[in-house]
């Protein structure tokens, strides 16, 4: 069941995608525009999941089937490293909301700040390197036109960076640190497993996540354990 809910969202993705860049009009004017785009940057935000499924082994049981799985997924978000994750990853998970998180930035909790740091610890040269070469490829020799690239391909993967960092990281992580959070420092979502799924996959199930990092996403709303909520508002 993981490697075909895996496949599929890389597959509902790339398909969104070539839709979108084909058949949708660029234009500020078209409303349509502006609900594909949020569609492309939600199915970013399940590559992601995907390849955070496989950092905890989630996704196959076969190691190498798993690993090639999440590689790819990382790779179509935005040419990441799959390695460098799975070192943060276990890091965050080691140590969450302390100095020695990658996700967590100690002397800032202002959003944009936080966000920003969190990017420079993932982001390298050999990523803006790869996606250059990809756009003039679908550019120049694929004839894609400029404009759809930028909306479809580039705007929603900064989008689904926003989306994972706010009710992956920063609302369940953000201080102050409580008792009732745990020795994790993580918030959870109320029950609502609609707006769960919408917001992040279920991933707003945050300290259920960490006290159980093996189950994949789409099994994580049957963890839910009735605790103190937090709001996704701040």
């Amino acid at each position: 069941m993981g490697i075909l809910i895996a496949i599929t969202i890389m597959l509902l993705w790339g398909g969104h995608l070539v839709f979108s860049i084909a058949l949708v009009e660029v234009s500020w004017t078209n409303p349509w525009m502006y609900l594909h785009v949020l569609i492309q940057a939600y199915l970013y935000t399940g590559l992601f999941i995907t390849g955070h499924d496989a950092m905890h082994h989630s996704v196959s049981k076969t190691r190498w089937i798993n690993n090639l799985l999440g590689t790819l997924a990382v790779y179509l978000f935005a040419s990441l490293s799959y390695k460098r994750l799975i070192k943060n990853h276990w890091d965050h998970h080691r140590y969450p909301g302390t100095e020695k998180d990658p996700d967590f930035y100690t002397l800032s909790q202002n959003f944009f700040t936080w966000w920003f740091m969190f990017l420079v610890r993932y982001v390298t040269i050999w990523q803006f390197l790869s996606m250059a070469v990809i756009f003039n490829i679908l550019k120049h020799l694929a004839g894609v036109p400029g404009p759809p690239l930028v909306v479809f391909w580039i705007i929603p993967a900064i989008l689904g960076t926003f989306q994972l960092f706010y009710f992956g990281t920063f609302v369940p992580h953000r201080e102050p640190h409580t008792e009732e959070m745990g020795k994790h420092r993580a918030r959870t979502l109320s029950r609502n497993h609609l707006l769960a799924m919408l917001t992040c996959y279920f991933f707003g199930y945050h300290r259920e996540h960490h006290e159980a990092p093996g189950i994949p996403w789409w099994k994580l709303y049957k963890t839910k354990i009735p605790r103190k909520p937090f709001s996704i508002f701040v």
